[in-house]
């Protein structure tokens, strides 16, 4: 198949990129490994839109975090994604949190950053009472956020496929190579070419660009990880609490989720591009963290635990450029925290950074961006009945934790990117969010994506491909 734009990695990076070109009319692809988008970095993440004060004035992160967060109200609105501008506290525990408060309140006023207060202890006391006894003053950013990180890839990812761009999923990119006319790209699922490519491959970008022979970077994968605490400790504190960040990150947080929990990490330890896996001492490190900051967290109400990988790189800076090496491939690398945050503007610099290098972009006169996804535990009582009455499958509740009903899933199961898996609709609609984790829904949520796509039951997967529920049947004749 032959494009315009090759597009590697369907995270949020990937996705922002992809609507930034689903605006004109160029023929765009999305190559994604996994089966799933927003399946990587992007469904294992903090959450957070951070206020901007964090990163060193003048670079990329800077500018594009500042930029990026400002997008958000309005973006979410457009595309019916989860947000909530709560804003943040930067806690003082010592004398030294002090001076690094002041020097974060610097930082953020040359960001840009709107609003920036320092606090005294009663003051942020005011906002958050449940906050530790070492507390000595806390620096208060308005601007700060909370988002569903996933569903906000999704959202973006559906918006272009509506406006033409073609998303081939299971497709890891396996050999890049430069030709006359542009770029090949292999996979096991057939060749492709395109005149430029835009490396949004997270953890793997490094992978990818020595693939056509830039070894300019290296991407340092560092594991995060996480409790989500049940919803009955969702209001411990009504702001994204922070201790100061140090050379490993911006530290461990705790912040309550737009779907009402508590989130507490992460950690950061040096893993694998795709590591995952928990830890005793990891987690033990976050709890300890997060009840220095919040003492009165239960964490008996633990009802998951996660980690995600983050893509740090050796260099300082997002690493947003044309290969110096390989004329026509675009890097977005490197793209650690704040680039959820940055996402939106992240996805209008590689724009920039395409016509810098030559590509074209006449408008196309048919875009259609925004899009609504009915949530029935938040509809009212005669709108529910309304879909109920049109459809009953509306009113058949599988997952009671959250109250997602068979209308739900079955509209999911039909969207411009349907789930595939188990966890896959539960990413888009919440089956499997709550307490009980789908140890109630799971087995519905898996016979009706069966039944919807006409899979057999063994082929739907938990999560990634080969992630499998079920293997076959026992000689009694029950699904093993």
């Amino acid at each position: 198949m032959n494009y315009d734009v090759i597009i590697i990695g369907c995270g949020v990076t990937g996705a922002a990129c992809a609507r930034a070109l689903a605006r004109y009319q160029l023929r765009v692809g999305i190559l994604e490994a996994s089966n799933d988008v927003a399946n990587g970095t992007t469904k294992a993440n903090s959450a957070i839109v951070h206020a901007g004060y964090d990163p060193l004035p003048g670079t990329k992160m800077a500018r594009l975090n500042v930029a990026g967060t400002a997008m958000f109200p309005a973006l979410c609105k457009t595309l019916d994604v989860p947000y909530r501008n709560i804003g943040s506290l930067v806690l003082s525990l010592s004398e030294e949190d002090d001076e690094t408060l002041k020097i974060l309140y610097d930082r953020g006023r040359a960001n840009g950053v709107p609003g920036l207060v320092l606090l005294d202890r009663a003051q942020a006391l005011a906002l958050e009472p449940n906050l530790s006894p070492e507390l000595r003053g806390a620096l208060y950013a308005p601007s700060a956020g909370i988002v569903n990180p996933w569903e906000l890839c999704l959202a973006m990812a559906e918006s272009a496929v509506r406006n033409g761009v073609e998303l081939h999923l299971s497709t890891p990119v396996t050999g890049l190579a430069r030709g006359a006319e542009g770029w090949s790209v292999s996979t096991p699922r057939g060749d492709f070419t395109a005149r430029y490519v835009v490396n949004c491959a997270g953890t793997l970008a490094d992978q990818i660009a020595a693939l056509a022979g830039d070894h300019s970077f290296t991407i340092r994968p560092t594991k995060g990880e996480y409790f989500l605490l049940d919803k009955s400790e969702g209001t411990r504190v009504e702001h994204v609490i922070f201790q100061c960040p140090s050379r490993l990150g911006k530290g461990v947080l705790v912040t309550p989720t737009v779907h009402g929990n508590l989130l507490a990490g992460p950690n950061a330890a040096p893993s694998g591009p795709e590591d995952t896996a928990n830890s005793a001492e990891g987690l033990a490190y976050v709890r300890a963290a997060a009840l220095r900051s919040v003492p009165g967290i239960n964490f008996r109400e633990n009802i998951r635990n996660f980690a995600g990988v983050r893509a740090n790189s050796d260099h300082e800076d997002f690493i947003l450029e044309e290969s110096a090496v390989a004329p026509g491939l675009i890097h977005a690398a490197g793209i650690r925290s704040p680039g959820l945050s940055a996402a939106p503007a992240i996805g209008e610099e590689l724009l920039a950074l395409l016509r810098q290098a030559g590509l074209e972009t006449p408008e196309k006169p048919d875009f259609r961006d925004g899009r609504r996804r009915i949530r029935f535990h938040e509809l009212s009582e005669a709108e529910k009945n309304e879909m109920i009455a049109k459809d009953p499958r509306w009113g058949r509740v599988i997952c009671r934790c959250e109250t997602v009903t068979e209308g739900e899933i079955v509209a999911a199961l039909h969207s411009p990117i349907p789930p595939v898996s188990v966890n896959g609709v539960k990413r888009r609609v919440g089956a499997g969010m709550g307490r009980c984790q789908g140890g109630f829904c799971g087995p519905r949520v898996q016979e009706i994506i069966a039944r919807e796509l006409g899979l057999d039951p063994t082929q739907v997967p938990m999560d990634w491909e080969g992630s499998w529920v079920l293997c076959g049947e026992t000689k009694g004749g029950a699904k093993a």
